[in-house]
């Protein structure tokens, strides 16, 4: 028996993006029928009184925060400021009026960079703030941690139903392809794309290729937020003594092999040089999903299928209809 209604109200904060526009396939797939969605340029979610106005007015049953500022290591080392203010904003205003106005369950997703630089590894939800962050992104990843205790705060003092989902890192359709700005996974795949397209003999990657990510398609984490959504309340997570699920994979990759994955899908025949003088972040971040997996939500996507269905999107929309910023 599934928690949620096929008729409840449910917000999409960051429909347009990848994960958001993921999560809107999955919700109507699954036959969920009052979708609630809003442009940008309609509702700044940073805004306190637009978002208070909106969740007064529309009254949503549930509401799923997917909106955030994202980037790769370089974005997120140089807006620093721009990275931490934009989610704290987002989350704090979407957190705090779905509680003053009686919305029944909240998701808050963050990202597995809210860990350690230096843990053990796979990486259980236990071991959050157990030592210091990797600083590169540390602004970022304070923001997520601050969504993660307000969802727990909220819950523990009110009994709100609002939990948290972390995830690994993310690729899949719609995503963002800026060269430099991006995540690792569509900044690549887009540089080698081009390329090949420009027969280039050479393309240099960011970092010594030693560091390993972790990746999950954006399909597969849609339907983990559908799982929690019907089945999974605060106080399952919660009373673990934990404050969050991780969802992932399962498995990882190290930049230097995902490179030459890459070169192989798209057929790039030139040589590929690592950038040795640039940061690798967190060297190993492999989550563990081992209690999402047992409370019954498992990953269907592979590593390869996964890209391989992405690289088909990127070249359909290529140059004029891929994201980037």
């Amino acid at each position: 028996m599934t928690l949620l209604s096929k008729k409840d109200k449910i917000f999409v904060a960051g429909h347009n993006g990848m994960v958001g526009s993921a999560i809107v396939r999955a919700l109507k797939s699954a036959g969920y029928e009052h979708i609630l969605t809003q442009k940008r340029s309609e509702l700044d979610l940073t805004v306190q009184e637009q978002v208070r106005e909106y969740i007064f007015y529309q009254k949503p049953d549930i509401v799923i925060n997917c909106a955030a500022k994202v980037g790769g290591i370089h974005s997120n080392n140089t807006y620093r400021a721009d990275f931490i203010y934009s989610n704290l904003q987002i989350q704090n205003n979407l957190i705090h009026f779905s509680h003053l106005y009686d919305v029944k369950k909240l998701l808050f997703l963050g990202s597995s960079c809210i860990y350690p630089k230096f843990t053990d590894q796979p990486i259980k939800e236990e071991y959050l703030l157990r030592s210091p962050l990797e600083p590169t992104n540390e602004p970022y990843a304070i923001s997520k941690i601050a969504g993660i205790k307000m969802c727990e705060s909220y819950y523990k003092q009110y009994g709100s139903d609002f939990f948290a989902l972390m995830p690994c890192n993310q690729y899949g359709p719609n995503d963002n392809y800026h060269p430099e700005n991006s995540h690792v996974l569509p900044a690549l795949l887009r540089r080698f794309h081009e390329a090949v397209l420009n027969d280039e003999g050479e393309l240099m990657v960011w970092g010594t290729g030693r560091a390993k990510r972790e990746f999950l398609h954006v399909d597969d984490l849609a339907s983990a937020c559908l799982f929690v959504l019907e089945n999974i309340k605060a106080e399952n997570i919660y009373d673990l003594n934990i404050s969050h699920l991780n969802v992932g994979s399962g498995t990882d990759i190290s930049i230097h092999d995902l490179a030459y994955l890459l070169a192989e899908i798209t057929e790039y025949q030139g040589k590929i040089k690592f950038q040795l003088d640039k940061p690798d972040g967190t060297l190993e971040k492999l989550m563990s999903s081992k209690r999402l997996n047992l409370m019954g939500w498992k990953p269907k996507v592979s590593l390869i299928e996964g890209i391989e269905d992405t690289y088909k999107d990127f070249k359909n929309n290529y140059p004029d209809k891929i994201r980037s910023f």
